[in-house]
């Protein structure tokens, strides 16, 4: 989601619960505006980096309709599915049920969460829209949730800074998988990090041509 300028400088004046509730309200109307938003089809980037990984458990972080986290249950892994609309989640349910799957469904952010310590094999995060906190606080979610032995992938399209800068949204208000990066210590493996083509014909996300791909391996 992209916010306007004026709504993130209120955020950053507002408890966190508050914050978290008006972000959720702008997510629940951009999905009641439409009856699918995305694709339907599992990103690729997803599909890529996970298909030859064993089944564990995975938290598909921002899951919005679903298409990730059914995908990822039809291949056997246990999904925990995480977004902040109550909206898109419905939706989400509903594909896994024609699916045919059973996905562990949780309406929250990734922060407000609590999502247990290195607890899964796969931590996934396509296009999160995560606002940097001056503790960091969503990188270290992400990265605080996978398991030793266990992978962040986490994905962003490549974006012209100044053209988006034009339409009121600033990159740099976001968590990037460059800022994921520069968390990672000994404790990680990194083994992959580069900006890739992105082939996608519906959705709204379409437009986006490239992305940024960071997969990392926790060590311990």
């Amino acid at each position: 989601m992209n916010l306007p300028n004026q709504q993130r400088d209120l955020f950053a004046d507002m408890p966190c619960r508050e914050a978290g509730v008006v972000i959720e309200q702008e997510w629940n109307e951009r999905y009641a505006g439409s009856n699918q938003i995305w694709s339907g089809q599992p990103n690729e980037a997803l599909v890529t980096e996970v298909s030859e990984l064993p089944p564990g458990r995975a938290l598909d972080m921002g899951c919005g309709e679903g298409a990730d986290a059914v995908w990822l249950a039809q291949r056997g892994w246990d999904v925990t599915g995480l977004d902040v609309s109550g909206v898109a989640l419905d939706r989400a349910r509903l594909h896994g049920r024609d699916a045919g799957v059973v996905v562990r469904w949780v309406r929250a952010g990734l922060v407000e969460a609590g999502l247990p310590d290195r607890s899964f094999d796969l931590v996934s995060a396509q296009y999160p829209a995560l606002l940097h906190t001056p503790d960091h606080a969503p990188e270290r979610a992400l990265l605080s949730a996978v398991a030793p032995g266990g992978t962040l992938l986490a994905v962003h399209h490549a974006i012209d800074v100044k053209h988006s800068q034009t339409h009121g949204f600033d990159p740099a208000d976001y968590v990037s998988p460059a800022d994921v990066a520069s968390l990672l210590d000994e404790n990680w493996a990194l083994e992959v990090h580069e900006e890739r083509p992105r082939h996608v014909a519906t959705g709204a996300g379409a437009h986006h041509t490239r992305d940024v791909v960071l997969r990392a391996r926790r060590l311990r």
